[in-house]
């Protein structure tokens, strides 16, 4: 409807443009044709341009309005899919990047995590070790039950010069010039020049010149020479020694036994045919003779 009104305001302005001679000229040409008009139909031309706007505003009203409207491509539903496609499109190109990189990291956390729970069930508490003097003996006995697997041994005629150690058992056939420490037993049939230290000992037809450490007991067979002092739990002499011999034990001469020097000892029997040159003392004893004298005296003046 406002393209005809706009229309219909041109012409407007292009009468009222018109100068007053042809205004009139035309006013007159006007008359003239609408005498003309009215006498072959009968009507005026201001009735036929009535009639024309009527029909006119009957076309507008039922076609409605006809201004032009621009189409925005947003109003577009095609259009409109598009760009929320590429808009998401691009949002995923964005975020999938970072996601990864998180799901990674989160995956070797949770394996580092796993693993160190692995490790501290795997790791055990340390065990303290029982230092009692029970356990420290029952410590020596394994030791030396375990010692006594293996058996080191010198064969005759072999000389070593040098200091001998063993975690086992040894036989000395041949000689030794130097000291001799094993966890194990020592069995001495050869020569011994230095100290001896081993769980036992036991000399047969044997020369040692060397003092002789034990922690059990000592045996000294016949045609056995030692020289030097004798420590031991208990001690059988049944050969020729010189030096002392202390034993917190029993120490037994047989009739062949030799000593010369002071014998020490909880308890000594001395076979018929034993020759010692020296003093014992049953100094290891429970009962102490010098203890059971002063007793004695101290009674003696209580009763005079």
């Amino acid at each position: 409807m406002g393209f005809f009104q706009d229309l219909k305001q041109d012409l407007s302005q292009t009468v009222n443009g018109l100068e007053p001679e042809d205004a009139v000229a035309e006013l007159n040409l006007e008359e003239a044709e609408a005498a003309a008009s009215q006498d072959l139909f009968g009507t005026s031309r201001e009735d036929d341009l009535a009639k024309l706007d009527a029909m006119l505003e009957q076309e507008v009203a039922a076609y409605g309005d006809v201004s032009v409207k621009p189409v925005s491509l947003q109003e577009n539903p095609v259009h409109r899919d598009n760009n929320d496609r590429m808009a998401e499109q691009l949002k995923t190109n964005v975020v999938e990047i970072p996601v990864a990189e998180e799901n990674s990291k989160r995956e070797a956390d949770e394996e580092m995590e796993q693993l160190l729970n692995e490790v501290e069930q795997n790791i055990q508490e340390p065990a303290y070790m029982d230092v009692s003097p029970a356990a420290e003996a029952r410590d020596n006995t394994a030791a030396s039950a375990a010692a006594s697997t293996d058996t080191a041994v010198i064969t005759a005629g072999m000389n070593i010069t040098g200091d001998a150690t063993s975690t086992g058992n040894m036989d000395l056939i041949g000689s030794i010039t130097g000291n001799i420490e094993i966890l194990g037993k020592l069995n001495v049939t050869g020569s011994i020049t230095g100290n001896s230290s081993a769980a036992e000992i036991y000399a047969e037809s044997a020369q040692i010149n060397g003092e002789i450490k034990s922690k059990g007991s000592v045996k000294i067979g016949q045609s056995s020479v030692v020289i030097g002092n004798i420590f031991a739990t208990s001690a059988v002499i049944a050969g020729a020694v010189k030096g002392d011999i202390d034993v917190h034990g029993p120490v037994i001469l047989d009739t062949s036994a030799i000593v010369m020097g002071n014998i020490k000892s909880k308890s000594v029997q001395i076979n018929n045919g034993a020759v010692i040159e020296g003093m014992c003392s049953q100094c290891y004893a429970e009962l102490s003779p010098t203890a059971f004298f002063n007793d004695v005296k101290k009674n003696r003046k209580q009763q005079s």
